[in-house]
């Protein structure tokens, strides 16, 4: 995995940006997956992850790398006809994990009451389905996985991990404004709260590192 920085520099001399901000290029589904698991091996019971990008864009790889790391039993799929998943593994430091995975893709709906606006309407189809708390509030030994939900977990977990995967365009003599299944992807990860930066800065190292041994 390639980490940008602002200027264009050889792969060897990349610099680590901002402890609050990281971004990535992932060349390869295998790499997507080392990513996912990287992550994996910094979350502790009580984070939010907020994973975010088009169709296609490569979340599922990740998220099967994120719950390899896990040791999570079953496979890491979308849970689209059931919004909401529960599976169970392990830290990194061997204690019980379970892992909430949720797809908020079809959360929302276009049935607005007079003056409801979108975070509204989501925010009250989470309390029906009883996941705001989650959310707010998650246990000890629980970390949220949520896709598609970055309005939802803006407003209700101030302190939270967003990762978003990008995939390119087709050139312009090919398609306009088209996404390719091919090639590398590009990851933004965010880290909000001091202590979710702390670690951040931890998994920026630990991929500085990484990259050293591909250069």
């Amino acid at each position: 995995m390639q980490q940008e920085t602002r200027q264009e520099i050889p792969q060897s001399d990349a610099q680590l940006s901002d402890s609050s901000h990281v971004n990535l290029t992932v060349p390869t589904a295998e790499d997507m997956r080392n990513l996912g698991a990287a992550v994996a091996h910094i979350v502790q019971g009580g984070d939010v992850v907020v994973l975010s990008g088009p169709l296609g864009a490569g979340k599922t790889t990740w998220a099967q790398g994120f719950g390899q790391a896990l040791q999570v039993q079953g496979p890491m799929v979308s849970p689209t006809f059931t919004i909401a998943r529960q599976l169970h593994g392990k830290f990194a430091n061997g204690n019980p994990a379970t892992i909430v995975h949720v797809d908020a893709y079809r959360l929302g709906g276009h049935d607005y009451a007079p003056g409801e606006d979108e975070v509204s309407r989501l925010l009250d189809e989470l309390e029906s389905l009883g996941l705001d708390e989650l959310l707010d509030s998650p246990q000890a030994d629980t970390v949220v996985l949520m896709e598609w939900g970055e309005q939802m977990a803006a407003a209700l977990a101030p302190e939270r991990f967003e990762i978003h995967i990008n995939r390119p365009t087709l050139l312009p003599e090919q398609a306009s404004d088209v996404l390719s299944a091919d090639g590398e992807r590009t990851v933004s990860i965010n880290a909000y709260g001091q202590e979710l930066q702390l670690r951040l800065q931890q998994l920026q190292t630990s991929l500085q590192h990484t990259m050293h041994q591909d250069v």
